[in-house]
């Protein structure tokens, strides 16, 4: 990220705003809010993941003399605006939930304060950031939970949308579980495990199956997964895997790690058969990988009719999110500062009730059982607004009111989760690395009830507005609902 110049990675009509703020002298301070309406794949919850990115996009955010040149090419921009630009820079605020914490609709996960012209400019590339690796995270964190302790490896880069996807995609992996990758840019840029085997070729380039095998044997005995389903899984390829490691014990080597790979065919079937022939044959250290079109529903069929796998390689469905390719993140306005520098909150009217946003200048406390240090609910109240976990904390649904719970004093803690990220445009977050943000995570997943975490069907977690908030949404839908 840090080696392009990503200022035009914006949507034309946000440049074209800008120029209307600038004609019009019109640059007072506001708030976006970043959300998502709705968790993908229909889970429970969502991860956050994206941050890093979005702080080195900030931080390179400049027109250079090629970006004015094209933009005056077109012929919609005057001179003076152009000026503007060329001396452009994020001056505003940042605040953000951080990686790899577990989310949910509706509360903001990043929050812009800053004038509106640079606030307008910065949209369209925080959405594309945040939304791409937030979705790839959180269908990798649903394939994790499926493999119920088995490692996830990432093998989607030759199937990502491009580049990028294939590069970012990866990394959102890390961060929702994955134990290492095959994209090995992705490895060196992010400090993460490479992984992978070989493939059919490397079979079909030697005189037989069995050739194959010893000489990539021979040359990686650290690592020695062999792919055993090119002609015949159990009567050739199975059989001359364990011709291999015999050999190997009869002269004495030893591999650090070997095993096979299945990656077509009845894998439950395949599986269960193979690690007989491997047990019978003394290998009973040795490892059943598997790929081939995998996602958390094969993977969940495939556990529960015992596949005897150890490890899963999941390309396509994973990097691609293929089942649910979109987030659905979206940046709202949601206050704009007066002249006696208060902000005034503002509303987005829908007759689609889930589109109706928050108003105002926000902050979310998650809560939790203090028993149990799992998520009870997340809050999201006005950012001046102070509570105290020793007193009742009285909660309900803020479209369903009628639904109430209260928490006695004692009985919960809570947990501001959105962190300044920049102030006056500087930065003053430091992003951990991949492994610490994937280990954060998986922490994060451990305060869910399994019954948010399961695949199907999972229990919904609360957001809920505090009382203050709730009333002034109220008031400010009263006040665009009066007639005459």
């Amino acid at each position: 990220m840090s080696t392009r110049n990503l200022t035009l990675l914006t949507d034309l009509y946000e440049l074209t705003m800008m120029q209307g703020y600038y004609a019009k002298g019109q640059n007072e301070k506001v708030i976006f809010d970043v959300f998502f309406r709705q968790n993908p794949c229909n889970n429970g919850y969502s991860v956050c993941a994206g941050l890093e990115q979005v702080i080195e996009y900030i931080k390179n955010l400049n027109f250079t003399y090629e970006d004015v040149d094209y933009l005056r090419s077109l012929g919609i921009f005057s001179e003076d605006f152009l000026h503007y630009l060329s001396g452009f820079h994020f001056s505003g605020d940042i605040y953000a939930i951080p990686e790899g914490t577990v989310i949910f609709p509706k509360e903001p996960l990043l929050k812009v304060v800053a004038p509106i012209m640079e606030a307008q400019l910065v949209e369209t590339a925080i959405l594309n950031i945040i939304n791409h690796q937030s979705l790839i995270a959180t269908k990798t964190s649903r394939i994790v939970f499926a493999a119920n302790g088995d490692g996830i490896m990432e093998f989607g880069l030759r199937r990502a949308q491009g580049p990028d996807a294939g590069l970012y995609g990866a990394r959102a992996a890390m961060i929702g579980g994955c134990v290492g990758t095959s994209n090995v840019l992705a490895g060196q840029m992010f400090d993460v495990p490479v992984m992978g085997t070989h493939a059919h070729s490397w079979i079909m380039s030697f005189p037989d199956e069995y050739t194959a095998f010893k000489t990539y044997a021979d040359m990686y005995p650290e690592n020695c997964t062999l792919l055993v389903d090119t002609y015949d899984t159990l009567k050739s390829g199975v059989p001359n895997a364990i011709r291999v490691f015999q050999e190997y014990k009869d002269a004495g080597k030893k591999f650090k790690k070997y095993g096979i790979r299945l990656d077509s065919g009845d894998l439950a079937y395949l599986s269960k058969k193979a690690r007989k022939m491997l047990d019978e044959a003394g290998f009973t250290d040795a490892t059943i990988c598997a790929s081939n079109d995998l996602d958390e529903y094969l993977l969940h069929d495939l556990k529960m009719q015992g596949a005897a796998i150890d490890s899963w390689g999941v390309g396509t469905n994973l990097i691609t999110s293929k089942d649910c390719p979109s987030f659905g993140g979206v940046y709202k306005l949601a206050a704009i500062q007066n002249e006696d520098g208060e902000f005034i909150p503002k509303i987005k009217i829908s007759e689609n009730t889930e589109k109706i946003t928050n108003p105002g200048n926000k902050t979310i406390y998650r809560i939790y059982e203090k028993a149990t240090g799992k998520v009870k609910a997340d809050l999201i109240c006005f950012a001046d607004e102070t509570f105290d976990t020793s007193q009742d904390l009285h909660l309900f649904d803020p479209l369903e009111t009628w639904k109430k719970t209260k928490l006695p004093g004692g009985s919960y803690t809570m947990r501001e989760i959105l962190v300044p990220v920049f102030r006056h445009g500087e930065c003053v977050y430091k992003s951990p690395s991949v492994r610490e943000i994937a280990d954060y995570c998986k922490r994060e997943k451990d305060t869910l009830w399994d019954e948010t975490k399961r695949l199907f069907y999972p229990h919904r977690v609360y957001v809920d507005l505090s009382p203050r908030l709730y009333e002034v949404k109220k008031s400010l839908l009263d006040q665009m609902n009066k007639t005459d």
